[in-house]
């Protein structure tokens, strides 16, 4: 959505406008870092592990932190959570930098870091904690403000509930080679000015390829009264025949 988002900018009058193409898979990809907000890591649906020993970390650690030392982490990454976002933070930079190199190769793509690892957790503000430490991940999938489930989105892809509808976001190229049978297909730069085509008496359940772009009409569709919810999940569709894999 990089190349459309620069497209509305220029509408805008913008001048000086730049896409990266490759986007943060691409960026990832090359080895280079990502990082979490401190809400992120306070609130979010994460595993956040600490890299340090067990002493450092019982001495004091951010909240919620699992202790996975590590020269300990190779022989523990089967046993991760494949579908968890991670955020990793040590005293190096380097350590973090080979934690999360490590996890990649592993299959793990949702590996970001602390900013500037726990002194830098610190001198922004972050609450730490200490006592013994917490060895064990238990994390659960859990659905983010506004997210529709899998199973409510496709009981009305497939017919089996009336209640809501189903819009397509993508753009047109995007779903030229097929969409969801009776879906609403409306581009999302093009939501504002037909959002009137929608039915307002009905829940309306949004996907686009990944769910950024649905999150982002849902939010404007909600905004202007009605009741939307985005799938997170990769669609793909031929003719009427589509799968969703998260």
């Amino acid at each position: 959505m990089s190349t459309s988002s620069a497209g509305q900018a220029k509408k805008l009058g913008y001048k000086n406008v730049r896409v990266y193409l490759d986007g943060e898979p691409g960026w990832s990809k090359a080895g280079h870092p990502t990082y979490g907000s401190n809400e992120f890591i306070s609130k979010g649906n994460i595993v956040l592990i600490d890299l340090r020993s067990a002493e450092k970390s019982a001495a004091g650690r951010i909240p919620r932190s699992v202790t996975i030392p590590y020269a300990t982490l190779k022989d523990k990454i089967e046993s991760l959570p494949k579908k968890a976002p991670f955020i990793l933070y040590s005293d190096s930079t380097e350590e973090a930098m080979s934690a999360m190199k490590d996890m990649n190769e592993a299959g793990l793509k949702k590996v970001s870091l602390v900013p500037g690892n726990i002194d830098g957790w610190i001198k922004s503000g972050g609450e730490t904690t200490s006592g013994p430490v917490v060895t064990t991940i238990d994390w659960k999938r859990k659905l983010e403000k506004g997210e529709v489930s899998m199973t409510d989105f496709l009981n009305v892809a497939n017919g089996k509930a009336t209640d809501a509808v189903i819009l397509d976001v993508r753009t047109k190229d995007e779903s030229a080679s097929g969409k969801y049978k009776n879906a609403f297909s409306i581009p999302l730069d093009q939501v504002g000015s037909r959002m009137g085509e929608l039915p307002k008496d009905k829940k309306i359940y949004i996907h686009c390829t990944t769910g950024a772009r649905a999150d982002m009409a849902a939010k404007e569709l909600n905004n202007n009264g009605y009741k939307a919810f985005f799938l997170v999940g990769a669609v793909t569709c031929k003719g009427n025949d589509c799968t969703i894999t998260d």
